[in-house]
């Protein structure tokens, strides 16, 4: 039986066992979905293993169950709910804000010629300026309370909520533009038919990066003048030296980074269904 270059069986247009076998490569069998957890896991076997046989010094890096054990230990005395509520009011209230702005700012620069002329120009010229250049002007102007980090957080995840939107209303097919001029499609019906549905890819990928980038600022707006959240925590751990506090406090932040991250992905399945329909 004669095999083509692509491992076909000749006639049959079908891989042979051999072929798939490289293709897919090994089986995991039911651990392959638990697979990208084992080098985490690896890493937290040897950070025990080294902490426990003393090559890491608890002053330099606390070992897993130590921290394990602080945290609980916070969770228990009520220490760590009061710092969490603050922390997470902080990073959806600045997350809102600039998700707001992000989005009507890019339905006006990308929906109308004069919008597009007199936003998009100030919004690139935004994007190149760091959030760190403009703590200075915001503590003049706002003071050092909430006000100043919330703003500087919505600052921060309006840039690609915009991008990412405006990019995807301008790149809507023109064949569908064509379409809603022949079908006689006023321009409302255009835009929440067409337009608002065609950009919805776009806007939520900006949004996941938005959601890590709140969490990113949240971090390190929280080390000005904090007496409660997150931060304020880490600090005064500094100060102490205790390493444990600031596992803890790093763990809070990824697991609710990645636990929101998680929720949009969500919203985007729902969302986005009529794409895998389109697809079957």
């Amino acid at each position: 039986m004669l095999i083509d270059s692509s491992r076909r069986v000749a006639g049959t247009g079908e891989p042979t066992r051999t072929a798939q076998r490289l293709i897919k490569g090994p089986t995991l069998g039911p651990l392959k979905s638990y697979s990208r957890m084992w080098g985490p896991l690896l890493l937290l076997i040897l950070w025990e293993v080294a902490s426990q046989t003393g090559w890491l010094s608890p002053k330099l890096l606390a070992a897993p169950s130590t921290a394990l054990t602080t945290g609980y230990r916070l969770i228990a005395n009520g220490t760590l709910l009061p710092h969490l509520l603050a922390s997470a009011q902080r990073a959806y209230l600045g997350l809102a804000l600039g998700v707001a702005l992000g989005l009507g700012l890019a339905l006006l620069a990308g929906l109308t010629r004069l919008g597009d002329a007199l936003i998009d120009g100030v919004v690139q010229i935004k994007r190149a300026v760091p959030t760190l250049a403009l703590i200075p002007l915001a503590i003049i102007w706002l003071g050092i309370g909430d006000g100043m980090k919330i703003a500087l957080i919505a600052g921060s995840v309006c840039m690609p909520v915009y991008l990412n939107t405006h990019a995807a209303l301008k790149g809507i097919d023109l064949r569908y533009v064509e379409l809603a001029r022949t079908l006689g499609l006023s321009k409302t019906r255009f835009v929440r038919r067409v337009a608002l549905p065609g950009a919805l890819p776009g806007f939520f990928t900006g949004l996941r990066l938005a959601v890590n980038l709140s969490w990113g600022a949240l971090v390190m707006l929280e080390q000005i003048n904090t007496t409660q959240g997150i931060g304020y925590l880490m600090n005064r751990a500094r100060d102490y030296g205790q390493t444990d506090v600031i596992v803890v406090c790093i763990v809070i932040y990824m697991i609710l980074g990645l636990a929101s991250d998680g929720l949009v992905r969500v919203l985007e399945r729902r969302a986005l269904r009529y794409r895998k329909v389109i697809g079957s």
